[in-house]
């Protein structure tokens, strides 16, 4: 007999993705394996240079990207871009903001920016994308959906001096579990990556010190610092054909971090 020929599990040909904060880090790194899988990927951020020497680098390497100049955080201005903006196939919630201070030490509007750009702001663009992705599927047309958040396993567990990021990210997982269930009728899966200690450009003044190091070495399961591109597989396999029947899920990429003790 010969053999049925499927489609290759993880190829992303054919699809669009959409990778906010995607100019450096984590979100690059995402960008750089939805590529490589063959999507088509809309690299954002703010600035128009930075986004346009990520394009350029995905390109030289073989990928298919273009720029999405764009502020997510913006409530008016993402309103207008999603207003003519082209199919999208899949989301990546990527893009987010840092304070790392207890509750007693800031001001409420400190917490409540925090808030907004680390949660209000990837549920409302969820919404928009969401939104296309249904009435596409109701039109008879492409049923294809895929939404990633980057959560956090300071949205799982916590430590002092982290409440407003540790607040929003359990938030972000909470909302990937609800999401699942509400647009699960329409094929289309929510999940989300909660990475663990990673050496992306905030976290370098930290990869010298020895004291953090043997911490690591001893709270890990590998026992090192993430590097970035480690991300990108847990990515594409959950924007993939393959993860198909997963939904709901939270995915630690932690190097152990959450099984070890």
């Amino acid at each position: 007999m010969t053999p049925v020929a499927l489609p290759m599990p993880f190829s992303l040909a054919g699809r669009t993705a959409l990778v906010t904060g995607s100019v450096s880090g984590l979100g690059f790194e995402i960008a750089r394996g939805l590529a490589q899988a063959g999507a088509h990927v809309l690299v954002n951020g703010r600035n128009e240079g930075r986004v346009a020497h990520a394009v350029e680098v995905l390109r030289a390497e073989g990928g298919d990207a273009s720029s999405c100049i764009l502020d997510v955080f913006d409530v008016e201005a993402v309103e207008a871009h999603f207003a003519s903006a082209p199919p999208i196939h899949i989301l990546v919630n990527n893009a987010g903001s840092r304070d790392r201070r207890a509750l007693l030490d800031m001001e409420m509007a400190d917490f409540r920016k925090l808030v907004d750009e680390d949660l209000l702001a990837p549920v409302h663009l969820t919404q928009l994308v969401a939104r296309a992705m249904v009435a596409r599927a109701r039109a008879g047309g492409d049923m294809y959906g895929r939404i990633v958040n980057i959560a956090s396993i300071a949205g799982l567990i916590s430590r002092a001096g982290d409440t407003a990021y540790t607040t929003a990210k359990g938030a972000i997982t909470a909302f990937t579990r609800a999401l699942a269930a509400d647009l699960g009728a329409h094929g289309i899966t929510v999940n989300a990556i909660a990475p663990g200690y990673f050496l992306t450009e905030p976290n370098l003044p930290w990869a010298d010190d020895r004291e953090i190091g043997d911490w690591l070495s001893r709270r890990t399961s590998l026992g090192r610092w993430g590097r970035p591109e480690e991300v990108a597989g847990a990515a594409v396999f959950l924007a993939s054909p393959a993860a198909s029947y997963i939904t709901g899920h939270v995915l630690a990429v932690d190097g152990g971090y959450l099984a070890h003790f």
